[in-house]
């Protein structure tokens, strides 16, 4: 189950995100992600510690944190 979730993850990573993906093009100079690590990442890394139901869970909050108001990571002192 983990294998499955965390490559269904890569493939969105490698694909379709905007900051390693073809979405890429469009965000040239610092990418989308104002977190780091993405949130992707985070929910990879949350799966492998806690296994598949928390890491998901866990990544699902870390994507509610994320909004386009917030400050980003490179923006602050």
């Amino acid at each position: 189950m983990k294998g499955i979730i965390i490559s269904s993850i890569r493939f969105y990573q490698h694909v379709i995100s905007p900051d390693k993906g073809v979405l890429r093009i469009f965000y040239p100079v610092q990418g989308a992600c104002p977190m780091y690590p993405s949130c992707s990442e985070y929910m990879v890394l949350a799966i492998e510690k806690y296994g598949a139901i928390k890491g998901v869970f866990a990544g699902i909050l870390r994507i509610g944190r994320c909004h386009p108001f917030q400050k980003r990571l490179l923006d602050m002192p």
